[in-house]
């Protein structure tokens, strides 16, 4: 009996222990570079994708990407169907876009200036210590109108281990190749919000033993 007790209390230990693991992990802004001054804007449209880029901090479990938020200033001509994405890295030839990894929810014509928000897909997870990219293209080619991503200096404020590229890159072929926007005018101005996903804890693990020990009783009485 004092055997059952002293297990129950352990558990319920581990229990709160773990419980207080999950609610720590919160929504977090791990690189912004909104509150800094506009130097400038490149045109987004289909015959000019942009990417930024970025490098994910060193938590072991990664990240789970929950939003970015553009700063856009005012369309020109009569653009159509913004689309913003993350692509992963090629890994030729320096750091550049490679493939999609998913396609983020969010205005699909940011005419006026301000700051919009795209939402990631569910459970779309960054790696720890790797460089990504946020791209984004139109529906419409820039000479019949186009959208306009803000820029502003470098560095962004950012959390350790993370960082932004210093360049805008364009393609201009589709995504096919990329090459950084000229003349340089600064870096493209985003915010980055992500969850550290938790890594397996003693607690989780005390509790999964935790489970198997009253399973096991169960199991013997019934025997």
């Amino acid at each position: 009996m004092r055997s059952l007790i002293r297990s129950s209390i352990i558990l319920n230990i581990f229990c709160l222990l773990a419980c207080r693991t999950i609610q720590a992990q919160g929504t977090v802004t791990y690189l912004s570079s909104l509150s800094s001054t506009s130097t400038g804007s490149s045109s987004v449209g289909s015959d000019s994708w942009l990417a930024a880029q970025f490098q994910t901090g060193n938590n072991a479990g990664g990240y789970l990407l929950n939003s970015v938020q553009l700063a856009m200033v005012g369309a020109s001509g009569d653009p159509d169907g913004l689309t913003v994405m993350l692509y992963a890295n090629s890994g030729v030839s320096g750091p550049l876009p490679g493939s999609n990894l998913g396609n983020l929810s969010g205005s699909a014509s940011p005419t006026t200036a301000g700051t919009y928000t795209y939402t990631a897909p569910a459970n779309l997870t960054l790696s720890p210590d790797t460089v990504y990219f946020i791209v984004a293209t139109a529906g419409t080619t820039v000479a019949n109108g186009a959208y306009n991503w803000n820029e502003s200096a470098y560095p962004p404020s950012a959390n350790p281990g993370w960082s932004d590229g210093n360049a805008v890159l364009r393609s201009i072929d589709g995504g096919a190749i990329w090459s950084p926007t000229t003349p340089y005018t600064g870096i493209a101005q985003f915010a980055l919000n992500a969850t550290a996903a938790p890594e397996p804890s003693v607690a989780w693990l005390a509790l999964m033993g935790g489970g198997a020990f009253f399973g096991l009783r169960r199991w013997k009485k019934r025997v």
